[in-house]
């Protein structure tokens, strides 16, 4: 590769990091590039720097479009494309968690919904159901949640991943004063607004 040895490094673990999420190696190593680049690269650029196929990195390249993880831009007398990865980490954390939904989770609910209007019929059908609403409510919980999640301001949502252990504990005494029969009505909402 045609990188300062830092720049290397990075970009081939994350091409091996990218194959073991379910992307194409060169696809991550693209990507890598262009997130740890200064400047907009093009497709030649990128030829040149990683020493791979033109075609491999056009296709990276519609695959990360896809996935809304890189800006294309012009430079005013080049008619060549640029590309860039998106300068804000928590957007590009934001895209990245909301096309998995989007491909993986949405689908997996759809199935799981459709599959909850079946009555069972056969023997041992009963439990299936039972684990399956299970796993729906549980996906419907958590999709639910990362919804509230993503309305939170960046540096909303870097305080409270700061708070770390204090929002468990302060979880955990809702649940202790609750459960102990103590003035629930009174417990705060301890919810983000």
């Amino acid at each position: 590769m045609n990188l300062s040895p830092l720049a290397q490094r990075f970009v081939l673990h994350f091409g091996e990091m990218g194959s073991r999420w379910g992307i194409n190696r060169t696809v991550g190593q693209i990507y890598a590039l262009l997130y740890v680049s200064e400047k907009p690269l093009n497709a030649d650029d990128i030829v040149d720097k990683l020493m791979i196929s033109r075609s491999n990195v056009s296709m990276g390249l519609k695959d990360l479009e896809t996935w809304r993880l890189v800006k294309l831009s012009h430079l005013p007398g080049d008619r060549r494309a640029f590309f860039s990865a998106p300068d804000d980490i928590w957007l590009i954390f934001k895209t990245l968690a909301e096309e998995r939904q989007r491909r993986e989770i949405d689908p997996t609910l759809t199935l799981l919904r459709e599959s909850l209007l079946d009555e069972p019929e056969q023997p041992g059908d009963e439990h299936a159901h039972l684990r399956i609403r299970q796993m729906y409510e549980l996906t419907e919980l958590l999709t639910n949640w990362f919804a509230d999640i993503r309305k939170l301001s960046p540096a909303t949502l870097q305080s409270l991943m700061k708070m770390g252990g204090a929002v468990v504990r302060l979880v955990e005494l809702k649940d202790r004063i609750v459960g102990s029969g103590g003035a629930s009505q009174q417990t705060p909402d301890i919810r983000p607004s």
